[in-house]
């Protein structure tokens, strides 16, 4: 696999050095590209560069992650308006474990073959390298005006310049491009990586690296950048009115992961399929024709779904979220919502008329007309619930109920917990009994 050729048609590539197809065509090269390690979870908005290091890995060369424990101590100025939070190391440390558990399922980190993954932390070069001792041999080679000239620098301190209130741009952040150059010169030197991967924003920021390795050590590095993804909409990619969807299953349900890929827009599942899964151009070319001719299938969106959710999470968890998804148009069982976790379960279930009762009542055994009609005001009136009985529109916990003498006890708790009420085909609510 050529990986410039592989990156272009999957509308993954924005610029390259000059020499860096012909660097990657003449030999096995590492690659690495930075991870910012202030959160335990990758989120979705890592993943262009995740697929970045799996379709290296593919294409044979190897990829390094390098999260970055003494970067994320700084910030980078690249595209923010303001600093970041700075992190101590008990919480990088931790961060980097969780991310590298995330990393694994997209890319080979064994050991086995050459080309496996690494993953290094730029803490570890850093935490004894003086202050005086950077000055004197990074700082020293770099002058001022190179740096003041990187578009990222400039936009800050040219922001309200002129006001000593403004935020503008600290010497911190200002020296954060000498910080991950360093890191390309120590990556060349001792792990023999002769190329930068990141989005089009740190372009700066790494060709700081390659200048660095050209005065130093009088070699030749490349950088290599994708461009930065947006929705058709405009909107940033990633970001929900609830915020990021991440790849940790505590802070984003596989349901919701799902939901997010499976809801995306025509234009965007194009282009999403081709980013976010490692399915071949003609199988790609072909999903494409074959949605074009029946839009209304969703047959794009159903295979980006499938394919980032088995990566990132599990067969399983993409089989939960299917069963899921199936739930609110009434082909789940209660069998089904029975095998719903209880995160999976409220993820399903957000947005639905919830009522909070005493779970006593429930362990007493409460008639059922009492609990739609009075406690919890599901139907306006136990006339109205009868009728609907009657008419067979009135499910329980995705099973029909036509008795108006039952009686609710602790056996219709889903999980020991909740009771799905749906009236009519469409119309669900919820019962959680604490």
């Amino acid at each position: 696999m050529n990986f410039i050729e592989e990156m272009k048609w999957r509308g993954m590539f924005h610029d390259m050095m000059p020499g860096t197809e012909e660097q990657l065509q003449k030999e096995t090269t590492s690659a690495y590209l930075g991870i910012d390690p202030t959160a335990d979870s990758l989120h979705i908005g890592h993943l262009t560069g995740v697929m970045m290091l799996k379709l290296l890995q593919t294409s044979g060369h190897k990829p390094i992650a390098l999260i970055g424990g003494a970067t994320g101590m700084i910030g980078d100025p690249s595209g923010k308006s303001a600093e970041r939070n700075l992190l101590d190391e008990p919480t990088l440390r931790h961060n980097q474990d969780c991310i590298k558990k995330q990393l694994e399922k997209f890319i080979d980190f064994s050991g086995k073959e050459a080309n496996s993954a690494e993953m290094v932390n730029n803490y570890d070069w850093m935490k004894e390298f003086s202050f005086l001792d950077f000055i004197r041999d990074v700082g020293k080679s770099i002058t001022v005006s190179y740096m003041i000239a990187k578009d990222s620098v400039k936009s800050r301190m040219n922001r309200d310049g002129n006001n000593d209130d403004a935020e503008g741009i600290s010497f911190t952040e200002f020296t954060y491009q000498l910080v991950q150059g360093y890191d390309f010169l120590h990556l060349y030197k001792h792990k023999n990586c002769k190329l930068q991967m990141g989005g089009s924003d740190q372009w700066g920021n790494i060709t700081t690296g390659t200048e660095l390795i050209r005065r130093k050590e009088g070699g030749k590095a490349f950088a290599l950048t994708w461009p930065l993804l947006t929705k058709a909409d405009g909107g940033k990619f990633g970001k929900t009115e609830k915020g990021n969807i991440w790849l940790d299953p505590m802070r984003t349900s596989p349901y919701e992961f799902y939901q997010f890929w499976l809801n995306s827009s025509d234009e965007d599942a194009e282009k999403f399929i081709k980013i976010f899964t490692i399915l071949p151009k003609e199988k790609i070319a072909a999903l494409i024709d074959e949605h074009k001719n029946a839009p209304h299938l969703r047959i794009l969106q159903k295979t980006l779904a499938k394919e980032v959710t088995i990566i990132a999470h599990s067969e399983k968890d993409y089989q939960t979220a299917v069963e899921a998804s199936e739930i609110l148009f009434g082909n789940g069982t209660k069998e089904t919502l029975n095998n719903l976790d209880q995160n999976t379960f409220l993820a399903v279930f957000k947005g639905v008329p919830q009522f909070e009762i005493a779970k006593d009542l429930i362990n007493k055994g409460i008639p059922i007309l009492d609990l739609m009609a009075e406690t919890t005001q599901i139907f306006p009136s136990k006339g109205d619930m009868r009728r609907l009985m009657k008419d067979n529109g009135l499910s329980i916990n995705q099973e029909k109920e036509q008795d108006p003498e039952k009686v609710i006890t602790a056996s219709d708790l889903i999980n020991d917990q909740f009771i799905v009420v749906r009236k009519g085909k469409k119309n669900y609510f919820l019962i959680i009994a604490n």
